[in-house]
């Protein structure tokens, strides 16, 4: 038998704390639940994202491609736009690249600099990248552009979600 005995006292208050602390738990799980959920939700689309242009109609011209797809942001449900430059290379496989300049964010245009023709071309610092994306040594941009995986489904392009590219 042990030395410390527990008054009344003692036992109604370990009692009355523990069923207390329980009832807390109680209400607080779902709170916590409600708060937790969005973030370990599962994705339920899929990775690609379908855009407007026909696989047949792309060229070796880069041309310029928008789709939407639907973010989401917690409880928030938002439809946004997203922009790539496709186009076919000499070996008939469709590239995907990302508008956005690797130097601070700006958002780059084909063939539009009459000095640097065939070229993507950004106005904020006059970056420069070739057609594959790489980019002009002694220009701003540090980095080539991201590239969008693809993929063709029921005649139509379908693009991921950029990747960067490592490379000067």
């Amino acid at each position: 038998m042990s030395k410390h005995r527990v008054s009344r006292r003692q036992f109604l208050n370990y009692t009355l704390t523990g069923v207390g602390g329980f009832m807390a738990a109680g209400m607080l799980m779902p709170m916590v639940r409600f708060a937790v959920d969005p973030v370990l939700k599962g994705e339920e689309a899929g990775d690609f994202i379908a855009t407007p242009l026909k696989v047949t109609e792309i060229t070796n011209e880069p041309q310029k491609v928008n789709f939407t797809f639907t973010q989401k942001d917690a409880w928030y449900e938002s439809e946004e736009t997203g922009t790539a430059w496709v186009y076919k290379n000499e070996e008939g496989k469709i590239i995907a690249l990302s508008p956005v300049c690797k130097h601070l964010g700006c958002v780059v245009a084909w063939n539009t600099d009459k000095q640097n023709p065939n070229q993507f071309f950004c106005p904020c610092h006059y970056g420069r990248y070739e057609k594959d994306g790489t980019n002009v040594p002694g220009t701003p941009p540090l980095a080539p552009l991201d590239v969008y995986p693809t993929k063709e489904k029921d005649g139509l392009l379908y693009v991921g979600k950029a990747k960067p590219r490592k490379g000067a």
